[in-house]
């Protein structure tokens, strides 16, 4: 029987999330296939605790010390196999600039952009030529905490403010008038385009966490040319940045059906109602299965 190790909790500012995701891991493990380990961190130091005699480390770990390479790398030196994507590529994903400089290298459409490191250094004419309203948050920050839709001038200090709270560089980035779809990728395989929708002006953290005022989230069939740009994107992304295991590609798809690259998650929420287990679903597998999945993604 595998012994599985499911690492969740964590320090970063998704928390609270990653306790959710780790949850709905240990209860939907099947126990007939595997010996699980509920492996909670609540300091970085608690890492080292962990047995190193296990066959794999199920990482439910978001935000920083989780999708930013560091436990990967821990992980590694320990000589303890884990799933998801490795040390760089997590690194890479995790900081938005990094992300998309190589995007627009390999022709995928992303927003423009502009990074700022200190509020001295809010360049305000570049705003004006990126054209309001713009979004500011963190560069690596997740679950959309700490991001704003700032529509004047008068509003970008405060933003970048709050940001840094979360990230010592904060991205500002042009807003993209469409429709959030999402990308589900497994070992290369392009699964069922999931559409989100919501009343909120975006796809803000009370609407992708809030249980009365969420966002609607929907399997689609987009239309033939719009899903193929959308699939062979999702591959291209896959192949640029080396991924391993399983990622989340999300998109927004304008009026004019223009596909452009928001973010990859290489650690993607995992509760039952996650977007991953919803597009899995439409596929016929099951959380239980899902999970299978993901660890035999480990074990390529």
């Amino acid at each position: 029987m595998k012994k599985i190790a499911v690492l969740y909790g964590g320090v970063s500012s998704e928390r609270e999330v990653s306790l959710n995701s780790g949850k709905a891991m240990i209860d939907n493990l099947d126990k007939n296939k595997y010996d699980v380990i509920d492996f909670r961190i609540d300091s970085k130091d608690d890492i080292f605790k962990l047995d190193k005699d296990i066959d794999l480390a199920l990482i439910g770990l978001h935000g920083k010390f989780g999708e930013d390479g560091s436990i990967q790398a821990v992980l590694e030196t320990m000589g303890i196999n884990y799933s998801g994507c490795n040390p760089l590529t997590s690194g890479i994903l995790m900081d938005k600039n990094f992300t998309k400089i190589i995007a627009r290298e390999n022709g995928v459409k992303t927003a423009n952009w502009a990074i700022v490191k200190s509020v001295d250094a809010i360049d305000y004419d570049k705003i004006d030529e990126i054209g309001y309203p713009v979004f500011i948050k963190p560069n690596s920050g997740g679950s959309s905490v700490a991001t704003n839709l700032v529509k004047s001038k008068d509003q970008v200090e405060s933003a970048v403010i709050e940001a840094f709270k979360y990230d010592d560089i904060v991205m500002i980035e042009e807003y993209i008038k469409g429709i959030e779809h999402t990308s589900f990728i497994l070992n290369g395989e392009v699964f069922p385009t999931i559409r989100i929708t919501s009343d909120h002006e975006f796809f803000d953290y009370e609407a992708k966490y809030s249980t009365s005022n969420g966002a609607r989230e929907e399997v689609v069939e987009l239309e033939e040319s719009v899903a193929k740009t959308l699939e062979d994107t999702s591959r291209t992304c896959w192949d640029i940045y080396n991924c391993r295991g399983y990622v989340r590609a999300d998109y927004i798809i304008t009026e004019d059906n223009q596909v452009y690259l928001l973010e990859i998650n290489t650690l993607p929420g995992m509760t039952e109602t996650s977007l991953i287990p919803k597009s899995a679903k439409a596929r016929g597998i099951d959380y239980s299965g899902l999970l299978d999945k993901l660890i035999e993604s480990a074990e390529i």
